[in-house]
């Protein structure tokens, strides 16, 4: 009975194609997502797939000149919902998804393949400017205002000389008022950088040892709370943000899971504490965040530290014989996931027992 207590993740709907899947995303407030990937011929693909009585039907397909990395809806207002993609070539566009044949908006973004793209403050109104963050190949991280055409409102790069690392993540947080804004970034190497885009400074870096392969905050539109970094050979970390110590940073906890590089993480729209990691081995893991009884102390000198609680596996489940490559929860409907991998299936998983949390 103990088992049937616990979140079960049950795969409702398998659907095979015929091409590389990169990237998949709920289209707000609908039962349609979008999925994003590479032709065999070396084209770019875009398809909008509907949920419809336990069956994908396919609604719109959309052929681009370049592989479509990575996509977001984050930075469009919930009227709108316009797609903000990003491609091998480095160039960043959005899509009105009604007439997807032009895009409203195109920028020659990056000197290499987009790997990670982010979006704020489209659906949440009166909090500050709605902007996208890429990170690409070339090293640099750029953030953008969709109303002002063609160039970046900030970059962040390494100066003339020093080594331009892949950065392979990128994500927005702390956007909790009309001011303030973080946008943190993994690299292939294990740096990882916060920049206060308010001060266009870095706020805080460490290095992970391994390449980050994903990082999110577990909601945007909130003062930095918690962040989680996935990394190459099975490890993930979760930073408490509440307290930065002037010489320790942030605590943090280091999970080892999957047996295998951790691809991602997503948390749950509907609760913070909860997560989901997926692994190169096909597997998810959801878990949640236990805080500790206090969240910071003070050091021998008086300067405060944080306090890292502890986390427990709800639930795991193999999917895929290869890497998932991608996974977005339903912002609409607790516990519904859609999910590409490498073996070329499009996923629908819904997790229950969620809302007892």
């Amino acid at each position: 009975m103990e088992k049937l207590e616990k979140p079960q993740i049950i795969c409702h709907i398998e659907k095979s194609v015929d091409y590389s899947l990169f990237d998949a995303k709920w289209i707000p407030c609908s039962a349609k997502f979008v999925v994003m990937g590479s032709r065999p011929r070396g084209t770019g693909i875009i398809q909008i797939y509907e949920v419809s009585s336990g069956e994908l039907k396919l609604v719109k397909d959309i052929e681009r000149s370049q592989p479509v990395k990575c996509g977001t809806f984050k930075a469009s207002s919930l009227k709108d919902r316009y797609l903000a993609a990003g491609d091998f070539q480095g160039k960043l566009n959005v899509y009105n998804l009604e007439d997807p044949s032009v895009p409203i908006y195109t920028a020659n973004a990056h000197n290499g393949i987009i790997n990670s793209i982010d979006g704020v403050a489209g659906q949440s109104i009166g909090c500050g400017a709605p902007e996208l963050v890429t990170g690409s190949r070339d090293g640099s991280v750029k953030v953008w205002d969709p109303r002002q055409k063609g160039r970046p409102v900030a970059i962040m790069e390494p100066k003339e000389g020093e080594t331009r690392r892949d950065c392979w993540a990128v994500t927005f947080g702390n956007s909790y008022n009309s001011e303030e804004r973080v946008v943190a970034a993994g690299y292939d190497n294990g740096d990882i950088k916060m920049f206060d885009l308010k001060t266009m400074s870095v706020q805080w870096e460490s290095n992970l040892k391994n390449g980050i392969c994903s990082l999110e905050f577990d909601r945007k539109d909130i003062a930095m709370n918690k962040l989680v970094a996935t990394t190459l050979e099975s490890k993930f970390y979760l930073f408490d943000l509440k307290t930065q110590h002037p010489k320790k940073g942030f605590a943090y906890h280091m999970e080892k899971a999957h047996n295998s590089t951790v691809w991602l993480v997503r948390h749950l729209p509907q609760n913070r504490e909860i997560f989901v990691t997926c692994g190169g081995g096909g597997t998810l893991c959801l878990w949640k965040y236990n805080y500790p009884e206090k969240r910071k102390l003070a050091d021998a000198d008086g300067i405060e530290h944080g306090v890292i609680g502890n986390l427990s596996l709800l639930q795991n489940a193999t999917l895929s014989s290869q890497p998932v490559s991608s996974l977005d929860w339903s912002p609409d409907k607790q516990g519904l996931a859609v999910c590409t991998a490498f073996d070329q299936c499009i996923r629908v998983v819904i997790t229950t027992k969620l809302n007892t949390y």
